[in-house]
């Protein structure tokens, strides 16, 4: 009736009739300006779209997976996001920006958030025993000393909390063929070289019936079917295995460790582990980031899909992962993932200033959490290594004319059906100019991409892409 009201003019005085039109005629303007921002924004990035486009779709049909999304944005702004293929091939349904899928490890990411935070309100101490906090948790000994397991060495995967393989003397093993010194013999060599030449167990074949090809090879724990109803029930799995290593000596990537962690979260912030993260996905405005459960309805949740023996596409068998939700149990869209990265670097980026909001979290946070952690390794870049449930490449010049290593973190994820990455790639200007609203943070590029087929290495492809679009930034500014 109002809006009637307001368009007829009848019933209304004439200087409030006057003050609608001209509000109304602001928002016009405000909205046109706006839409035309938008398309100068995307137009200016309109080569890098092209050209990125180009390399996706090369990329999907390389590896064959059905569906692909990626997700870009520039200075906090969404510039591109598109879906190629497929989310659910039997039913004929294409990717789109709202395709839901397993995000994987980049729940590593998601946790080191939340673990960040506990941390900045003093409610969890990082560097303790994590008995104090899950005692249900034994302590452990190696080679018969006491040894001290804390969150910070968790977080950095340097406990020596085993990974999905079980036997604990086959990863010593491989461990040791890793850090062979010089001098070794050509045989034990040869042998590193077999180690490493065999696939993870993220992109092992499925037979025709969608189990496991080979299970000597492919950890069972991989494909658990098994609901655990809390994060404590799920330490049965490992948490009286002997540990691998002395922690702090070694890396060994682990996502039990993460749901060690996920319990760590529970205790210290008084609430379900599965509760305090979907609070913070909320407060960061991440409304389609949820815990993967197979009972609710997930509308526009993509279907998961690996090939058999005979290079047939087929779904992946069913898994729960209640087991490993800090560690490797989210779906998400890359729209919530580019916000979760903005988050990230703005508060890197915001010092502490009136003028600006502050970050969720303290620039001095993310800059610890984004610190290369000594012993650490990056598998999916061999120029980082590992931080705090992030992967980091420091910035690198050596000499003038050559490579320029730039820096920026990153993480993977590798789940049955599903491949991801999430990259972060900070402006190289000094960040403390941010102190007013005219060059406020976020500045950089984050690159998003979520596959619904495993063991597709996405990291090299999410780099072009950003610095793709940091490429035509610097042209158009």
């Amino acid at each position: 009736m109002l809006a009637r009201l307001w368009s007829s003019g009848r019933g209304l005085p004439r200087g409030l009739l006057g003050l609608g039109l001209a509000v109304a005629a602001a928002r016009a303007v405000e909205d046109h300006s706006e839409g035309e921002r938008d398309r100068k924004e995307r137009g200016a990035y309109r080569l890098a779209i092209e050209r990125s486009r180009e390399l996706l779709r090369r990329v999907k049909d390389e590896v064959g997976t059905p569906g692909i999304v990626v997700g870009v944005s520039v200075d906090g702004e969404a510039i591109w996001v598109e879906g190629l293929g497929f989310a659910d091939v039997e039913n004929r349904v294409p990717c789109t920006p709202e395709s839901v899928m397993r995000v994987a490890s980049i729940s590593k990411s998601l946790t080191m958030a939340a673990i960040a935070k506990l941390w900045e309100e003093g409610k969890l101490d990082l560097d303790v025993p994590v008995q104090k906090y899950v005692p249900e948790f034994p302590e452990k000994d190696f080679e018969g000393e006491k040894v001290t397991l804390t969150t910070r060495l968790l977080v950095s995967h340097l406990s020596g909390i085993r990974h999905y393989e079980k036997d604990v003397e086959k990863i010593r093993k491989k461990l040791s063929k890793k850090s062979l010194p010089e001098g070794s013999t050509e045989k034990q060599a040869q042998e590193t070289e077999t180690e490493k030449a065999k696939p993870d167990s993220d992109t092992k074949e499925l037979s025709k019936t969608g189990e496991q090809k080979n299970r000597t090879l492919e950890p069972e724990e991989f494909y658990i079917k098994e609901k655990f109803d809390s994060v404590i029930d799920s330490l049965e799995l490992f948490k009286n295995d002997p540990l691998v290593f002395k922690p702090g000596t070694q890396f060994l990537y682990s996502t039990h460790a993460w749901t060690l962690l996920s319990a760590v979260v529970e205790r210290a912030s008084g609430k379900k582990f599965v509760d305090y993260m979907v609070q913070m996905f909320r407060e960061l405005g991440m409304k389609n980031t949820v815990p993967e459960e197979h009972e609710p309805i997930i509308y526009n949740r993509a279907r998961f899909y690996n090939f058999n023996k005979k290079k047939r596409l087929v779904n992946t068998p069913y898994v729960d992962n209640s087991c490993k939700w800090a560690g490797g149990g989210f779906l998400s869209t890359v729209s919530d993932l580019l916000t979760f990265g903005n988050v990230l670097l703005y508060s890197y980026q915001a010092k502490a200033n009136s003028q600006i909001l502050p970050g969720y979290l303290k620039s001095d946070t993310i800059s610890m959490v984004w610190r290369q952690v000594p012993n650490t390794e990056m598998s999916w870049d061999k120029e980082g290594k590992y931080a705090m449930g992030w992967g980091v490449v420091e910035r690198k010049l050596d000499f003038g004319q050559c490579k320029h290593q730039r820096h920026y973190v990153s993480h993977t994820g590798g789940a049955v059906g599903a491949s991801s990455v999430l990259l972060i790639l900070p402006e190289e200007d000094d960040h403390s100019r941010f102190s007013n609203l005219e060059e406020r943070p976020p500045k950089g590029v984050v690159v998003t991409i979520v596959a619904n087929m495993q063991g597709t290495g996405l990291n090299s492809t999410a780099l072009k892409i950003a610095l793709e679009f940091e490429k035509d930034k610097m042209k158009s500014s």
